[in-house]
């Protein structure tokens, strides 16, 4: 029981794994509050292609992580490894075929609350890694039907962000043709259409006028078609995605139109089409030998994985070989022991399990491996969601003596604001920013205070340097710094405040926060953030029943 287990685990990571298997037994139980020693183990489960146990570490990694940020009062993301763990979560939870619960963390992933510095679509936080998964799980499990429910939410809404666009109309698209849908298929059709039609106006744009500048300054046949190679760089890759969503949506309708070679060819094309699918199509179009040999390749290359084994046992039986269906059932009554036996790819067994005298329940529960170590209860970690935490009470006065306190605002969100008085000139351009947005703010039924390290003669002097009138909201004087230090806005090492912004729901729950050197000043993003985090209500990130009762027993 020592922390070298960790370093054990990266010693064999990459060079032999089951090395490693005594130290990913006892990393976590050696320090258990500490996530990351949770996780690695997580690291050697994967490379031994032991999913389950893989995805346990995780969670267990992820619960401690929740316990932490709760306790001590961080936002998620602020955690460098913390998206990075759930996703691959995610993604070993869709290998042990349990979709609902990866769809529901995934869902969670891009419930959770956003920064700019941290978390937004275009870093490696929880929003994108959440839209990542979310997409790949729905289509691996074949949830069409829930995908596109879910593409006019905040879950996978349209987006500026072009790539991700692009990926959003194609999934939408195939699934509206899987479900029948072809009118609404046709729409997303038409939509990647005008994108393509669009993008490739601006490249022809941009190459040109890259040409004429680089002939304008006289440059060498050379340097001119580097330049107008440079102005194609930033389009291709999209153009090309473009090119394979069209590809993909138009294989699904020949498909639907009864022209499954021709489908089959443009899938093919299109790339990333789920191979399972793609195999069922050849046995509908005769090639059962190209369909089988497929996806025992897939079983190979994805050892341990329910879907390309339940493909493969598929396959089998559709080909009408009952007797090696049967076989391939056997290994994956053993495998899918975690599966969520509702969803399409596992659902169409069902009758395959009749035929064989199978229960409906077909799938065989095991106890875990003796050589995992003394696992403790989940539960004893920490929660399975992240939630947000109770705001600390206060009571302050403004300069004219008048107390303020949290509980004003009770039954309505407020924003907190900790500043370092009127001698810091980056607080009074927060306020001076934060101040003209005070009504968009309050339009969306959230106030604003403000909390100052001055005392309250000095709070005088903030109000007088206000040069557009009456300022606009509370400021309250916390000289003593209690508060400051009840919010965390303090360094306990250098002893000094700490700038502060807060949204506290009606509740009096913190769901967003900013504690730094620098004041946060982008009031632009937090009202569109506020209103996206309060529209999920005032219990924070939405948690199923399922999620609710999942520790242990859901596990094994």
């Amino acid at each position: 029981m020592h922390p070298v287990h960790h370093y054990r685990i990266h010693l064999w990571d990459y060079e032999k794994a089951e090395n490693a298997l005594e130290s990913a037994a006892r990393c976590g139980q050696s320090a258990p509050s500490i996530a990351h020693m949770w996780h690695m183990p997580g690291h050697i489960y994967s490379r031994l292609k032991r999913y389950g146990d893989a995805a346990w570490q995780q969670e267990a990694s992820a619960r401690t992580d929740h316990a932490y940020m709760i306790r001590d009062r961080v936002m998620p993301d602020e955690i460098h490894n913390f998206a990075h763990n759930n996703e691959w979560l995610i993604r070993d939870l869709n290998y042990i075929g349990r979709a609902h619960d990866a769809v529901d963390l995934a869902k969670n992933m891009i419930e959770l609350p956003r920064h700019p510095k941290y978390n937004t679509l275009s870093k490696n936080g929880s929003a994108k890694y959440g839209r990542m998964r979310l997409l790949e799980s729905l289509q691996k499990f074949e949830l069409f039907d829930e995908l596109i429910a879910l593409a006019d939410t905040p879950y996978l809404e349209p987006t500026d962000d072009r790539g991700e666009q692009i990926k959003r109309l194609r999934a939408l698209g195939a699934a509206l043709v899987r479900t029948g849908e072809v009118d609404g298929a046709l729409e997303q059709k038409e939509n990647l259409i005008q994108l393509r039609d669009e993008l490739q106006k601006a490249r022809d744009e941009a190459v040109a006028k890259a040409q004429e500048k680089a002939q304008q300054e006289k440059k060498d046949k050379r340097a001119i078609d580097k330049a107008k190679s440079d102005a194609r760089r930033g389009t291709e890759r999209d153009l090309a995605s473009l090119e394979k969503a069209l590809q993909e949506i138009d294989g699904h309708l020949a498909v639907a139109c009864g022209q499954v070679r021709n489908g089959l060819a443009l899938l093919r094309k299109a790339g990333g089409v789920d191979s399972g699918y793609r195999a069922l199509l050849d046995v509908e179009a005769g090639e059962e030998d190209k369909a089988e040999k497929s996806v025992r390749d897939q079983v190979r290359r994805r050892e341990n994985q329910v879907l390309p084994l339940a493909a493969l046992v598929e396959v089998l039986w559709r080909s009408g070989k009952t007797k090696e269906a049967g076989e391939e059932f056997a290994r994956l009554r053993k495998l899918a022991t975690q599966a969520d036996l509702d969803v399409a790819p596992l659902a169409r067994l069902a009758p395959l399990a009749a035929e064989l005298n199978l229960p409906a329940d077909w799938r065989i529960i095991e106890s875990p491996p003796a050589d995992v170590g003394n696992r403790p209860a989940l539960d004893s970690l920490g929660p399975f969601r992240w939630h947000p935490y109770p705001a600390p009470s206060w009571t302050l006065k403004d300069a004219e003596g008048v107390p303020h306190a949290l509980s004003d605002y009770h039954g309505r969100p407020v924003i907190v604001i900790f500043y370092l008085g009127h001698g810091c000139l980056h607080c009074a351009q927060q306020l001076e920013a934060f101040a003209p947005a005070t009504e968009a703010f309050r339009k969306e039924g959230i106030d604003l205070v403000a909390i100052s390290t001055d005392n309250r003669e000095d709070l005088k002097i903030s109000l007088a340097n206000y040069k557009n009138g009456a300022f606009p909201f509370p400021l309250v004087s916390d000289a003593g710094l209690e508060v400051f230090k009840q919010y965390r806005s303090h360094d306990d090492f250098e002893q000094v405040p700490l700038h502060g912004t807060f949204l506290v729901d009606a509740a009096g729950q913190v769901r967003w926060q900013d504690i730094s050197y620098e004041p946060f000043m982008d009031h632009q993003f937090l009202l569109k953030e506020a209103r996206r985090l309060l529209a999920q209500g005032q219990d924070g990130p939405l948690v199923s029943a399922r999620q609710e009762v999942s520790g242990d027993a859901a596990v094994h």
